[in-house]
């Protein structure tokens, strides 16, 4: 073990260097790359064009088929028909036109009627003069039909022949509104529905069947239907922009054709057609594609995990010789782990693929929580759980196996809140226990979801896996921690509550041989504490060391006053220089002491370095008052100074309990007077140059013995009994 303990202590100071510690992540990384280079590399199968597949082949991603997508957009564009549109409009201006040609033809009638009012009444003064008068009927039809082309277009004129005109102007006042309204009527009947070009004709006959039935006279008749025939024109025309509007619409709203992963792309004893040759072919399923990005993001996984675990530890707020350990112990325990997480899925190759459930997820989880930081546990948990959804991967058609990353990331979590306010050995067992229950309940939960059939027997063997799962990872958590304690000098919440357990030998040595002692140690505990916990210090490692810091004592235990009980202060017999060796080689005894008993160097440290290089003051004076020529520095304790925060508090709450002790009936004004003035002598002797309290921290300190103090030594009620007993011994 000693051998071990050097090794440990060279490798950690090759540590200190940024270059080993790079060296060391770059070392996890390739431990991480290649227990995951087979899981994410893509299968690769030797198929040719036009042969038969000896097995159905499944897609391992999901992937966008781009010809198929193009394919299949084409044709729902060449499926768009073109869009026509109604324009309604031209019925209004058909019947605008109808009309206008009728009313053109009635006003000629008037225009005839009253010129030829007019002719009469000049014939009839000529005939009154004697004067034969002109007769007014004879260019009556030429001159109407001549007048109502002049009221109309061209266009009308030349495809509406003379016959209509001259039947409207034959017609009667009342039959030519008639025959308006039945023409006006049917037009725009015919003129509301959708006439396309090639239905136009079939619109003329159908006007043409509205007004054949009419009670006009025959003459009259077939003027409206002429007339009905010329305003039926095409309605409905075709629109390029709205039906490119719709072509692209439907073109965009055609999905895109996807390899689904676990999509079948060939069925066993199928032929490969080129189609499916090009599917296999996009999967990366064929020999001639040679995908380096699978590799390329297991790789940049990798250094996104590592580079955050670097960052931790660099910001970890330890000792540098601490962190260092603290690196070197977990990365043991995380090759372990992912070295036994590939061993075990090795096993699914065989058959065996839900076998990943056996794995000891708590065991990493447990070691890290214990040992060094409950967040690093839970950091270390999604690692792992990383890890094994690609490890684990046996049986899906994908990269990941999420149910293996759920399981192992809840039975980590389950150990870490377990144990988060469990810290003794026994309760590791129990946390396996526990850790079993939280497994059963999450395979059962996938199970469930997942809706599948199971028989008895399957879900048995769920059960029992789980249960193992659990269990062993207590069990290998229980078997290693020993050794990690050991060959890392990790002193571990657990390993301080054993130490604190009154029935360790050392403490009841100091209980049975040195009582004063010991309730000395158990009040400087209590100051020391609260603290270290205050200052954010290790306030359970003050409490421990406080309880062994003066252990040295028990070697004589009668040159100390706090075991003086009735017995004579041998040092009034003695020397100040025989005294003062006596008192000083307590500390160097108890460090010897501790080390005898392989006590932690932490332990050990705190007995060594309470009293730092303090001086000795009552012996010193004493000596030079008996006209000694002496030496300050062979009254100083050797020390050395205290290195660490918790040594510096113990020292000064060792000297702070005993002054105290020292005074009859302290008051608050006298205990925090007290408290300042060793806190500053500590100061100016130099005494907390080699830690790294700050003068805040000491104010904190100083605030939080005067609380514990004022606690311990505050006034009592004098009840009644006492006083009248106090006046009868008056």
């Amino acid at each position: 073990m000693p051998n071990l303990q050097q090794s440990m202590s060279t490798i950690r100071n090759l540590l200190n260097m940024t270059f080993f510690r790079v060296l060391l992540f770059i070392l996890l990384g390739i431990v991480m790359y290649f227990s995951m280079y087979s899981n994410v590399k893509p299968e690769k199968l030797d198929l040719s064009l036009f042969s038969v597949a000896e097995q159905t082949i499944r897609s391992p991603i999901t992937i966008e088929d781009k010809a198929s997508t193009e394919r299949k957009r084409k044709e729902a564009e060449n499926n768009v028909k073109d869009i026509y549109v109604v324009k309604k409009e031209i019925a209004q201006n058909r019947v605008d036109l109808v009309t206008s040609i009728f009313g053109s033809v009635s006003e000629v009638n008037d225009e005839v009627k009253e010129e030829m009012e007019e002719k009469k009444k000049a014939a009839q003064t000529e005939a009154d003069n004697n004067v034969e008068a002109p007769d007014p009927e004879a260019t009556r039809p030429e001159d109407k039909l001549a007048m109502v082309k002049e009221k109309l277009t061209d266009d009308v004129t030349r495809e509406v022949s003379d016959g209509v005109f001259l039947s409207l102007l034959q017609a009667k006042e009342g039959e030519l509104s008639i025959a308006k309204d039945l023409t006006v009527t049917a037009i725009n009947k015919i003129m509301n529905n959708e006439i396309p070009a090639e239905q136009v004709e079939n619109a003329k006959k159908r006007v043409e069947e509205e007004l054949k039935f009419t009670s006009l006279n025959s003459d009259l008749k077939k003027a409206a239907i002429e007339l009905g025939r010329y305003a039926i024109y095409q309605n409905q025309f075709y629109d390029p922009a709205a039906t490119e509007e719709l072509r692209q619409q439907t073109v965009e709203s055609v999905e895109p054709v996807k390899i689904l992963q676990g999509q079948i792309i060939v069925e066993e004893n199928q032929l490969i057609s080129r189609d499916i040759y090009r599917q296999l072919e996009l999967a990366g399923l064929l020999d001639s594609v040679n995908s380096i990005q699978p590799f390329i993001g297991l790789s940049l996984i990798i250094v996104i995990v590592l580079s955050a675990l670097y960052y931790y530890f660099h910001e970890m707020n330890v000792q540098r010789e601490t962190k260092q350990s603290y690196l070197l112990l977990f990365s043991l325990i995380f090759i372990l782990s992912i070295l036994l997480m590939k061993v075990i899925s090795l096993f699914q190759y065989a058959d065996y693929s839900e076998i990943g459930y056996i794995y000891p997820a708590a065991m990493g989880a447990m070691l890290i929580k214990i040992l060094i930081d409950e967040k690093l546990a839970m950091y270390y948990t999604i690692i792992m759980a990383i890890a094994g959804s690609v490890i684990f991967n046996e049986g899906v058609t994908g990269t990941f196996q999420l149910t293996s990353a759920i399981y192992i990331l809840c039975s980590g979590l389950a150990a870490i809140l377990f144990l988060s306010k469990q810290n003794r050995r026994s309760k590791i067992l129990q946390a396996g226990l526990f850790v079993s229950a939280v497994n059963i309940l999450v395979i059962f939960s996938m199970l469930f979801l997942r809706n599948g059939h199971y028989d008895t027997i399957e879900y048995g063997f769920y059960f029992v896996i789980a249960l193992i799962s659990g269990i062993s990872s207590a069990v290998l958590a229980i078997g290693l921690l020993p050794y990690f304690e050991a060959g890392f000098g990790i002193l571990s919440t657990m390993r301080l509550i054993e130490l604190s357990n009154p029935n360790h030998p050392l403490l009841r040595k100091i209980l049975t041989e040195t009582p004063g002692t010991y309730h000395h140690s158990v009040m400087v505990a209590n100051l020391s504490e609260s603290a270290c916990e205050a200052i954010g210090a290790n306030g359970l490692l003050a409490r421990v060391g406080c309880y062994y810091h003066d252990i040295g004592k028990t070697k004589r235990p009668q040159f100390f006053i706090e075991n003086q009980v009735n017995i004579e202060n041998p040092h009034d017999r003695l020397p100040p220089q025989t005294s003062k060796n006596i008192i000083i080689a307590h500390a160097a005894d108890g460090a010897e002491m501790l080390r005898k008993h392989k006590m932690p160097k932490e332990i050990v440290d705190i007995a060594e370095q309470h009293h730092g290089t303090t001086l000795l003051k009552y012996f010193y004076y004493k000596a030079k008052q008996n006209g000694l020529e002496v030496k300050e520095e062979d009254y100083r304790y050797p020390g050395p100074k205290p290195q660490s925060k918790e040594s510096a508090v113990i020292g000064i709450a060792d000297s702070v309990e005993a002054a105290v002790r020292s005074m009859a009936h302290p008051t608050t004004e006298q205990i925090e007077e007290l408290v300042k003035k060793i806190i500053a002598d500590r100061l100016q002797d130099g005494q907390l140059n080699e830690c790294d309290l700050t003068l805040k921290e000491l104010e904190t300190v100083s605030h939080s013995f005067c609380e514990t103090l004022n606690g311990i030594f505050h006034s009592r009620i004098e009840y009644p009994e006492m006083t009248k007993q106090k006046v009868k011994q008056a």
